[in-house]
């Protein structure tokens, strides 16, 4: 069963077109091409890439940190109370009125008190200013030397240039050593966001974030094999030149750079519209959707390749809401951090527990906001 279900899985005709064998991409006459079984080295570098971060962290990001003067606030302790440190556990982070009430007849405490107690135990739960400004740090480093790196990939090869080229000879295109390392350092890296989930900074869009690099993982595994890595280069290229703008952005504000940081997230809006909402779908995805038929006919993989890429759009199209409504902050009030963050509250928050802490945290639940590019 097993032999059959492997046979089904690298059937030629879920990868390639039609008139093209898995022999036809065996190495040979000065040409070396891409293969599955080099995906198992993807996890090493992902490691190696958590280990790299966790230096950086401790040895550049905080001490730049200091330099600058970002500084966690101090928060207040919580007193000790079991009824609402389970309740805290188990119920809810965010009280209703209904709540309040019932648990101020269990505690005998007044509402006031207990509305306190849970915006103090919330905070506990929240990353650190610190923390956020390390983990932006990172990002902002690695999507520099990564959009660098791409660049040195590409701007010398014809396809960068005129994106036709992508299919030339396709897909019998030998692996380029700079491809390899572009690939894989990618790879690793959103492998590396994926296993560092649970305990980076949590925001609103944890789910989207989630879809996210399992797509980018899955997309570019699927190039790899499929040997679509011209255009995938391409694709790593558009996305990388955005984020550095946004992390960025996100370093300055935590530094208290406002007026340097909101002029690098208009940039970066600008970017982001160019790159992921004009240029990715009319110009990668018109390329991936409409020139390959000129040359074979439609197989599995191109279907598959093109729903890959349009699930990646239509998470532009969500981040896009988010970043303009951001941009209308920055321009017309002040932007005070990542919009999608959960922010640290005051003991002195009210009309109405922030209408609900804004309707249960904007429906993203107590745990807060996800990750972004």
């Amino acid at each position: 069963m097993l032999h059959t279900v492997t046979e089904w899985l690298w059937w030629e005709r879920l990868w390639l077109p039609g008139n093209v064998s898995w022999a036809d991409l065996e190495d040979g006459e000065g040409r070396v091409y891409a293969k599955a079984s080099q995906l198992y080295a993807v996890l090493p570098y992902a490691l190696c890439l958590l280990l790299v971060r966790f230096l950086f962290e401790r040895l550049v990001a905080s001490p730049l940190a200091s330099v600058w003067g970002v500084k966690d606030r101090i928060r207040h302790t919580v007193e000790q109370n079991a009824i609402l440190e389970n309740y805290f556990c188990k119920q809810a982070h965010v009280l209703s009125p209904a709540d309040v009430r019932a648990l101020c007849k269990k505690t005998s405490w007044p509402e006031r008190k207990v509305q306190v107690w849970f915006r103090r135990r919330r905070n506990q739960e929240r990353p650190g200013l610190r923390k956020r400004f390390s983990e932006a740090s990172w990002r902002c480093v690695f999507y520099f030397f990564a959009f660098v790196g791409g660049i040195l990939a590409l701007y010398d090869k014809p396809w960068f240039y005129n994106i036709k080229e992508v299919w030339a000879g396709f897909p019998k295109q030998s692996l380029l050593q700079s491809q390899y390392w572009y690939y894989f350092l990618e790879m690793g890296f959103y492998l590396s966001l994926l296993l560092s989930l649970t305990f980076d900074v949590k925001r609103k869009d944890f789910k989207e974030q989630v879809i996210h690099h399992i797509a980018t993982l899955t997309l570019l595994a699927f190039s790899w094999i499929s040997n679509y890595i011209r255009v995938g280069t391409i694709v790593m290229a558009l996305h990388d030149s955005a984020d550095i703008l946004l992390e960025g952005a996100k370093v300055l504000n935590y530094a208290k750079w406002h007026q340097t940081a909101n002029a690098m997230f208009v940039v970066f809006t600008l970017l982001f519209t160019l790159t992921r909402l004009v240029l990715f779908p009319f110009w990668v995805i018109h390329c991936t959707w409409v020139y390959p038929l000129e040359r074979f006919a439609p197989f599995f993989g191109y279907y598959f390749f093109n729903v890959m890429l349009i699930v990646l759009l239509m998470l532009h199209l969500y981040w896009a809401i988010l970043i303009f409504k951001m941009l209308y902050k920055c321009i017309f009030t002040k932007l005070e951090g990542d919009d999608r963050s959960d922010e640290e509250e005051d003991d002195s928050d009210s009309p109405k527990e922030k209408s609900y802490r804004r309707s249960h945290l904007n429906g993203a639940g107590a745990r807060g906001r996800a990750n972004g590019h």
